[in-house]
């Protein structure tokens, strides 16, 4: 199976931490999301996360080349508690030290009131093997967020835990990934 996967693009409400927030795109975000798709595919299905930043692209791009559309709840962005919606750089005035724990080690350290990253790698590792049991052997286009993303491309790049934050993942961004029989995902270049 052939996932490519993209990111969605720039949102009205701007950067920081979305997580579970609803931001429709902005004009921008839809020409970068565009721009990463129009000579990419052909694909036979677009999966994508139910949040509007990701499903008004999917649901439009699917009308346009006359693909199915489905939503997977699973592949929405890690839900970050208080912190949704606060940028990097405000926390760093009030939680400089609980973002640099979760900035080190997202997996140790849980913003307050949020999803543990292990909870959410669950979650969307779950999400991935229903995909691999319902779309065998297909090449699948997955609008989704940077967090879902950072993910699987840390697995599949071999990534310690420790490095998930690292990998960087711009608004737009296309990467393909060829998930296995046995469940290993691999980056296709």
């Amino acid at each position: 199976m052939i996932i490519d996967l993209l990111r969605h693009g720039e949102t009205e409400l701007g950067g920081g931490l979305r997580g579970s927030l609803d931001d429709a795109l902005t004009a921008k975000g839809w020409e970068q999301m565009q721009a990463a798709v129009a000579s990419a595919g052909p694909w036979q299905v677009v999966v994508s996360s139910p949040l509007q930043r990701c499903a008004r692209f999917a649901q439009m791009l699917g009308e346009q080349r006359c693909l199915p559309v489905q939503l997977a709840p699973g592949l929405q962005e890690l839900h970050f508690g208080e912190w949704e919606g606060r940028s990097a750089a405000d926390l760093m005035v009030t939680h400089e030290q609980q973002l640099g724990q979760f900035w080190s080690d997202p997996y140790a350290y849980t913003p307050p009131g949020g999803e543990a990253v292990i909870d959410f790698a669950s979650r969307v590792l779950a999400a991935i093997a229903d995909l691999r049991r319902e779309h065998a052997d297909k090449h699948v286009l997955l609008v989704t967020h940077g967090g879902v993303m950072r993910l699987l491309l840390a697995r599949a790049r071999g990534l310690p835990r420790e490095q998930l934050l690292q990998v960087e993942v711009g608004h737009g961004a296309l990467y393909r990934l060829e998930l296995l029989v046995d469940g290993t995902l691999r980056e296709v270049h």
